[in-house]
């Protein structure tokens, strides 16, 4: 491989970590919110059922 190969080896390595430097993130951040929204809807579902349960017991 001539000196050519090997930069642009280099810069296609660079903008794969970039890349994944920017989105790992915001991957995280996606998956944490997703869970605490699932985790702060818990109870108001769980409020619900209880309610649709003595509803049906009437």
């Amino acid at each position: 491989m001539s000196a050519a190969g090997y930069v642009l080896a280099a810069y296609a390595v660079f903008v794969v970590v970039m890349a994944w430097d920017y989105l790992a993130p915001r991957l995280q951040v996606r998956r944490v919110l997703r869970r605490e929204r699932a985790r702060a809807a818990a109870p108001a579902r769980r409020e619900r059922r209880a309610t649709d349960a003595n509803a049906l017991k009437r």
